[in-house]
């Protein structure tokens, strides 16, 4: 299975991740034009090949122009996001940036900037593919819930400290596009390594790792290790990365390595050469004699609670809402619970980052007491959809493929439906129409 191995013993953070993605070869060319589709102006992608102690790289800088480069003034001189070690780019977001004199210590200042929402909608409004659209929201998503928790505020209102502005976004967004580039491997990543030292922010002097980087990471379940650097190595941006595509964590086994890239940075780090590494190749299944597949894989959160005081009523609206506001599935099975009551088994399964906001809405809307969590990971086949004609009009499939061949063909229900209700004729027949045309 092709499967990159992000080699993070100097820390993550966007732009690394990015210029280690182009140095395995995702092309500028297809970056920017894939960029393009995001209909985001103002910047201009500058990547260029540099040393970093001794180890040659890509160093990627976005570069603002215009309204833009007034906005950021001097800001891509300094500091990478949080004044991070990597790019040292300062970031004008709701966090204004610049360095710190002290050794380990980064400044940070208040200046508002787009919140979660606005960039969600210019995210879903472009013609970015259906993959890089939901992958770059879930980026930001995780940054929103974190930062969300730390200020007391809704994810849709949160004012990013770092990832609100035009060269974060690129970052984040630009590092999905490559992904896909390469085929949408397999994530994996080696042990967390953070540094030391402090950051100064409007609320104070704190601690390595950033409260953004801990809470992301944190959500996730990703152990942290800090070392002797004196600075700040991962990002909140490099860690919602990290947590939205990286499966595990921890030294290679089976691998295969193809080609290796990349990412460099900016300062000159004490203990370890600023560069990201990025490893390219192959890893076979678990069990022996089986064969690569090339399904794709996330990590999910799995809400449940068992309920025997809940009305059918309530229940049935709380699986609508769910599902309305970004659940991934929702159902409940019949249990048997103690003292012999029947009851159910309510379910919702959602994204990792969004874990604590379904739980509340389960403690708030039914008669749970209590929600467990586990996290869980999925083996997907890859979709496509194909428009096909049936005697009553053209319906689309949702195909299912495994190493190549269609292995699942599915006729979407609302196309099925509303050619049903215009026709008269039965939905079964529009459903078996429709799977007949995929197989001719």
């Amino acid at each position: 299975m092709k499967t990159l191995y992000l080699d993070i013993f100097s820390g993550i953070s966007g732009d690394m991740l990015l210029g280690a993605l182009i140095d395995l070869g995702v092309t500028t060319l297809d970056l920017q034009q894939g960029l393009a589709r995001l209909g985001l102006d103002g910047y201009e992608l500058q990547v260029e090949r540099r040393q970093k102690a001794g180890i040659e790289g890509v160093k990627l800088d976005v570069l603002l122009t215009h309204d833009h480069a007034h906005d950021h003034a001097g800001s891509h001189d300094h500091a990478h996001d949080h004044a991070h070690s990597h790019d040292e780019r300062e970031h004008d977001h709701d966090h204004a940036h610049s360095h710190a004199d002290a050794p380990g210590e980064t400044a940070h200042t208040h200046d508002g900037n787009r919140n979660f929402t606005e960039i969600r909608a210019l995210i879903q409004a472009s013609t970015l593919s259906p993959w890089v659209k939901e992958k770059s929201i879930a980026v930001f998503q995780r940054v929103a819930v974190a930062e969300g928790k730390i200020h007391g505020l809704p994810p849709e209102q949160v004012h990013f400290h770092e990832v609100g502005a035009v060269d974060s976004i690129v970052d984040i967004v630009g590092a999905c596009i490559a992904l896909e580039s390469l085929g949408r491997p397999r994530v994996l990543a080696a042990a967390v390594v953070e540094g030391t030292g402090w950051v100064r922010c409007a609320h104070g002097r704190i601690p390595v790792p950033a409260p953004a980087t801990l809470e992301i990471l944190g959500a996730r379940g990703v152990p942290v290790t800090q070392c002797e650097e004196p600075h700040e190595l991962v990002t909140p941006t490099g860690a919602a990365l990290l947590a939205e595509f990286a499966e595990s964590f921890g030294p290679l086994r089976g691998f295969t390595p193809r080609r290796i890239g990349y990412g460099l940075g900016t300062r000159d780090n004490r203990t370890r050469p600023n560069v990201l590494r990025a490893v390219l190749g192959e890893t076979g299944d678990a069990g022996a004699g089986t064969s690569a597949r090339d399904w794709e894989t996330d990590t999910i959160a799995v809400l449940e609670t068992n309920l025997d005081d809940c009305p059918a009523e309530v229940l049935g609206h709380f699986v609508e809402r769910a599902l309305t506001t970004g659940a991934l599935d929702v159902f409940h099975t019949p249990v048997q619970m103690k003292k012999n009551r029947p009851g159910v088994l309510l379910t919702v399964l959602c994204a990792a980052a969004e874990a604590d906001r379904f739980a509340e809405q389960m403690l708030r809307e039914t008669s749970a007491f209590g929600v467990r969590r586990t996290l869980a990971e999925r083996r997907k086949l890859r979709r496509r959809f194909v428009p096909v004609a049936t005697p009553w009009g053209e319906v689309r499939v949702k195909l299912g493929e495994l190493n190549g061949a269609v292995v699942q063909a599915a006729p979407e229900f609302e196309d099925c439906r509303r050619l049903a209700e215009a026709s008269g004729v039965a939905l079964k027949e529009i459903y078996a129409a429709a799977t007949a045309a995929v197989k001719a």
